[in-house]
């Protein structure tokens, strides 16, 4: 059976992911334990909050060790809300600049709209080929967030011994108030989703669906 950790370091909607995985037939399991993180098929990093409180959060854990050790090894991570932000290389909240995990160059900082935050069901733009949106690139997905990164930049992973160069790099976009921001991203084994899947229905349940799929290939292949 596929295996998936949801790892809780104290921030996150975690019920709900655990819920919508296992009624996809994942083996899912709630922790922050080190070792099954890494061995599990594939690591969700779920996330509310601020920026910094969030990246405080995972490093007591062992949180970023963990992501490090999972995409150095190509197994899979999704990064969901915040979980999605911290992947980037700094977060802005209230002119205070907070690092991040640093696997996806350029900042998270607060979007330019009349009401913030961004809540409720929207459209993204898909980006072609992309293999978690397949299916439901004309769908409609939940967003709750305030912040949010409007562009991608070439990160240096090197310094992590990671190399992600020979993957192909698929964003995808929403459009909110003044803001055109990452709604998804997909490099090699990192995925990651500013929307919340576990929340958006059919066209959510789908997205992991297409996640999962991934999991079994890459278990495939090294059984």
């Amino acid at each position: 059976m596929t295996t998936a950790v949801v790892f809780d370091y104290g921030f996150g909607n975690v019920r709900s992911m655990v819920r919508a995985l296992a009624d996809l037939g994942v083996d899912t399991t709630l922790t922050s334990d080190y070792r099954q993180a890494l061995e599990a098929d594939g690591l969700v990093v779920p996330g509310v909050g601020a920026f910094a409180a969030c990246m405080d959060g995972l490093k007591k854990v062992d949180g970023d060790r963990v992501i490090y050790d999972r995409i150095r090894a190509g197994r899979p991570v999704l990064g969901v809300c915040v979980g999605e932000q911290i992947m980037f290389e700094r977060g802005l909240e209230h002119g205070a600049h907070a690092s991040g995990i640093g696997l996806i160059g350029g900042s998270v900082n607060l979007l330019d709209a009349d009401v913030v935050p961004h809540m409720g069901w929207d459209t993204i733009e898909a980006a072609p080929d992309s293999v978690l949106l397949n299916g439901v690139e004309n769908e409609r997905f939940y967003f709750v967030h305030s912040y949010a990164a409007m562009e991608v930049k070439p990160a240096d992973t090197a310094r992590f011994d990671i190399d992600l160069q020979t993957s192909t790099e698929r964003v995808s976009w929403c459009t909110y108030g003044r803001s055109r921001f990452v709604a998804a991203y997909e490099r090699g084994p990192l995925s990651a989703t500013q929307f919340h899947p576990e929340k958006s229905g059919d066209a959510g349940a789908q997205l992991l669906k297409n996640w999962i799929a991934t999991l079994q290939f890459i278990r495939k292949v090294v059984l």
